[in-house]
């Protein structure tokens, strides 16, 4: 909302547009970069820093104004006034350009939280640079949108997808989630869902999770590549936000349903029969799913999937961290050799098949060559091998079952690979790489990652972290008429 208010006289905002135009030339003149044609006696003498700051002390001493802004807010009785320059800031905002077209005064209303971003935004205007911090975020691209800035938005919503592993007290990606869905900026959505979904632990554990959305905390459910220790530990959270958040009954029962029961053990779906709250206040609505969960518990994963479909989310696990699920392996100084290990799982989450375990081998290669790249001979008189350097190679992670089994019919198994990075001081997840049992590797495993750096950004203190996941996926072999 603008109100406008006065005007001044023409030959004044003559002059402060000429004054404007002229240190923009000289701007635009210093940063560009001669072509010389080679000359060793060429040089580009770039003044343009100091035009710059000439620029913000145009803005900070109102010299050739020709225009005035006039900023109100709730929050304070007095107006802040800027003495701007009508040409720059039209050069950036065509609202501007349509405000202060045949007017020289405009008022301008902001809520508190923009006001007090104001002066940063109109110096952004004169000089092309904005420094913010994460609480700013969400204003400064509020005025960007605002005033049709589309430089500045889009350097904010960068800025937001690159922090979004910065730590801070409240946490900040669940509120930049929301604002993005108000926004309708779908590229920061999906980094905040990624995030939030390969990061779930950190977030359920901090005051961050109370202020989740029903819609976010739905979409978060359906998702099976959340990152946790357990189900058990997302069904605690869950139970936490009901009852914080005291929905009403069908999206608490909607959010109860997306609850993945048969992940769960036996033992701990008794106790949480007895002891949950909210589970007693919704008993009807998840009865069915917990007698499922207890008859697959019960009876083996082959004869189970005879009378029920089991190729949907409910028995998909998702990626959970605790041991019976996988491994962690720490790689030192990754760049040097090729590594192996080995480790056990469970055969599956069904209760039936507690006491089977799984061994699974694994080998890490730092620099593996595709057949494309691999040295052959030649008859050529120049040589007999072609040179290959050593970073035409990429890191190669290869997993394999280290045996066979008749109780491996009716199911196969995801292997999920966790990078995990040091980002703002906190190790988080990176990249999740996922392939099936029909490859034993991720085809594009580390792809970009450069190992040979000691300051590589997927090295912590010159180690790769990984996390090892397999996912029992059950499938229906025989189908029984009922």
């Amino acid at each position: 909302m603008a109100r406008l208010t006065g005007t001044r006289p023409v030959a004044t905002r003559r002059w402060g547009c000429a004054a404007a135009f002229l240190l923009l030339l000289l701007t635009v003149q210093a940063a560009q970069k001669a072509d010389f044609s080679g000359d060793s006696t060429a040089a580009t003498i770039n003044h343009s820093l100091t035009l710059l700051q000439r620029l913000q002390e145009l803005l900070q001493n109102g010299n050739g104004s020709d225009s005035v802004l006039r900023v109100r807010s709730a929050a304070s009785d007095e107006p802040k006034v800027f003495h701007t320059h009508q040409l720059l800031l039209s050069l950036q905002s065509e609202v501007f350009e349509s405000l202060l077209r045949n007017q020289s005064v405009v008022t301008l209303y902001e809520p508190p939280e923009t006001a007090a971003l104001f002066e940063k935004f109109i110096r952004y205007l004169y000089c092309g640079g904005v420094s913010i911090l994460l609480h700013q975020a969400i204003p400064m691209h509020q005025l960007a949108s605002k005033y049709r800035v589309w430089g500045l938005q889009r350097g904010v919503a960068e800025y937001m997808r690159t922090h979004l592993a910065s730590e801070s007290s409240q946490g900040h990606v669940v509120g930049w989630y929301h604002y993005a869905v108000r926004v309708g900026d779908a590229a920061l959505q999906e980094s905040c869902l990624q995030f939030l979904a390969w990061n779930l632990s950190a977030v359920l554990g901090s005051a961050e999770w109370g202020s989740v959305s029903v819609d976010l905390l739905l979409l978060l459910l359906e998702r099976s590549d959340l990152v946790l220790h357990s189900e058990l530990e997302l069904y605690t959270a869950v139970e936490g936000w009901l009852s914080r958040r005291q929905p009403e009954v069908p999206v608490a029962e909607r959010v109860l349903r997306a609850i993945r029961y048969p992940m769960i053990a036996p033992s701990q779906l008794f106790r949480l029969q007895a002891q949950s709250a909210v589970l007693a206040r919704h008993r009807g609505a998840v009865q069915d799913l917990l007698f499922q969960a207890f008859q697959f518990h019960a009876a083996s994963p082959l004869h189970f999937a005879k009378y029920f479909d089991v190729n949907c989310s409910m028995f998909l696990p998702r990626n959970y961290l605790a041991p019976s699920w996988g491994s962690q392996w720490v790689i030192t100084n990754p760049a040097r050799d090729d590594r192996s290990t080995s480790f056990q799982t469970q055969l599956g989450p069904s209760s039936h098949d507690a006491g089977k375990r799984v061994t699974w081998n694994v080998l890490f290669s730092p620099r593996w060559l595709p057949v494309s790249l691999r040295p052959v001979y030649s008859d050529s008189v120049a040589g007999a091998i072609q040179p290959v350097r050593i970073e035409d190679g990429r890191p190669r992670l290869i997993i394999t079952p280290a045996m066979s089994s008749p109780d491996f019919a009716g199911v196969s198994f995801q292997k999920t690979v966790l990078v995990g990075v040091r980002q703002q001081g906190r190790v988080l997840v990176k990249h999740a790489y996922s392939f099936h049992q029909s490859s034993d590797e991720a085809a594009d495993f580390l792809a970009h990652a450069d190992l040979q750096k000691r300051t590589s950004e997927y090295l912590i203190d010159n180690s790769l972290h990984l996390h090892i996941i397999i996912k029992p996926v059950y499938h229906s072999l025989i189908k029984v008429k009922k």
